[in-house]
């Protein structure tokens, strides 16, 4: 008996791959680098980027992905990529701008790259063997290739040094505004094996930042859980319902403020306009005079754990362009700040300033930055690319380069191996001020942060119990008596 055509089952959808995307020749070699202003720049280069479609991507209109997913360019740029043609969907031009992006779809955009500076500073070399290298990362060098970065990136400045078909393997992550202890592995088998031991918390860091204001002299430890509020801008803060986190800071020095009245001396002289002063009138964290150098020792590995810390703990790192900036978190900087009432405001007002107003917005309060590096930010020069008519961005200031964050000290926890650097320049004395030019402490702070992590967690789950109490006393080792661990309220 014949079948009904009802009958008959329906076919799968069946995905078919996009077509063959063309991608813009582009690997130069010897890379495209020069040295000027003791910057390293790249001399633009067409690039083709290829991505497939993201989730949150399908069902939207094409220019309303690039003008909002990608904020670089204007939207007006994207609309005239998209018409040009140097916008296309599985390699083929699109109708208009409207065109909706789907799942499987590879989008391609060619253009004229335009890579930021970065400093010229060389990357040192701590250790070196036949499976690794260690190298002290300079501030603002992204590791990977990553947004505007690509050549300008650790993974190619080490590839340009050592030849085309040398493949550098990062073990260890720093952030592109960190400097500090990197392992770079010089074989596969070499670096699995590293990156297992830092993923399985079998190694010891130690970091040291710059901090706002007179940081206290006693040992510091936070536990404020830390969470993600924006993926999409990286933005992180200190929530009780976020992941698990716990540092250990402890103060090297402080440097008073050069308006401060030390001793009999008489007070210099205030410097600053009517306008200055009441602009400053505004601005808690103004009260906060100097700055400190902390050591910090994070005992768990959250994505910007030590910059959300010492915010909460009302010291942020000095020229943090996010966590030390009074436009986003307001007068207040978010000082013990947990709670998500101001959320949506604090990602709103980030995710429309754009690179100038960042810069401008830090909490300068550091009067031994020269007044050019304070005003001086990567912004529009006016001028468009000859090629691209791309509009071009000036040289960033000294300031943009990095932040005051180091990753000073690496150990393997069974002791079989450390490496360290010295103190960056910034965490050295001011000139004519006394102070240490190195850690020259024996004191083991790995060792005192495994007795924070002995600590019985109270029912809230802080250390010492109930929030805002002091945590137990327990037994220096160094000082040969009882000290009290003061525990930031929660």
């Amino acid at each position: 008996m014949m079948k009904e055509a009802t009958d008959i089952p329906e076919l799968p959808d069946v995905f078919t791959p996009p077509p063959a995307v063309v991608t813009t020749p582009c690997d130069p070699w010897p890379r495209p680098y020069y040295l000027e202003d003791d910057l390293r720049k790249v001399y633009p280069y067409h690039y083709t980027y290829n991505t497939y479609c993201k989730e949150r991507w399908r069902g939207r209109e094409l220019l309303d992905i690039f003008a909002t997913e990608f904020r670089d360019r204007p939207a007006e740029y994207y609309k005239d990529a998209i018409e040009c043609g140097k916008v296309v969907i599985n390699g083929q031009a699109v109708a208009s701008v409207h065109a909706v992006v789907k799942n499987g779809d590879v989008i391609s955009h060619t253009l004229h790259r335009h890579e930021p500076p970065v400093t010229a500073q060389p990357i040192g070399i701590v250790h070196e063997d036949n499976d690794m290298i260690v190298i002290n990362k300079p501030a603002g060098v992204p590791v990977h290739p990553a947004g505007r970065y690509n050549y300008n990136s650790i993974v190619e400045i080490m590839r340009a040094e050592r030849g085309y078909q040398w493949n550098p393997l990062p073990c260890n992550r720093l952030d592109r505004l960190t400097s500090g202890v990197m392992f770079i592995g010089k074989h596969a088998k070499a670096a699995e094996k590293l990156s297992v031991q830092i993923q399985e918390r079998n190694v010891k860091k130690e970091y040291i930042a710059r901090v706002i204001g007179e940081f206290p002299e006693e040992d510091i430890v936070c536990d404020q859980p830390i969470m993600q509020i924006s993926p999409k801008l990286g933005l992180n803060r200190a929530r009780a319902s976020g992941k698990d986190a716990r540092t250990l800071f402890k103060r090297l020095a402080y440097y008073p403020s050069r308006r401060r009245n030390i001793g009999d001396a008489p007070p210099p002289e205030d410097t600053r306009t009517e306008k200055e002063k009441l602009r400053d009138s505004h601005r808690p964290w103004k009260a906060k005079s100097g700055y400190s150098i902390v050591r910090c020792l994070p005992l768990t590995g959250r994505t910007h754990q030590l910059r959300v810390h010492l915010q909460y703990l009302g010291h942020p790192i000095a020229n943090d362009p996010i966590y030390c900036n009074q436009r986003v978190f307001g007068p207040s900087l978010a000082a013990g700040d947990a709670s998500s009432s101001a959320d949506e405001d604090i990602i709103s007002r980030l995710s429309k300033m754009g690179k100038s107003e960042v810069a401008e917005a830090m909490a300068y309060h550091d009067e031994m930055m020269e007044d050019y590096n304070k005003k001086k930010a990567e912004k529009m020069t006016g001028e468009l690319c000859d090629v691209c008519q791309t509009p071009l961005y000036s040289d960033p200031g000294v300031h943009e380069l990095g932040i005051y964050l180091h990753a000073k000290r690496y150990a393997c926890a069974d002791g079989k191996w450390a490496y360290e650097t010295g103190l960056p320049a910034w965490a050295l004395p001011p000139e004519g001020v006394e102070g240490p030019w190195e850690v020259v402490e024996k004191e083991d702070l790995a060792g005192l942060a495994e007795k924070v992590q002995e600590l019985e967690l109270g029912d809230e789950g802080h250390f010492g119990g109930k929030k805002g109490e002091l945590a137990k006393g327990i037994k220096d080792s160094r000082m040969g008596s009882s000290k009290v661990l003061w525990v930031m309220p929660g």
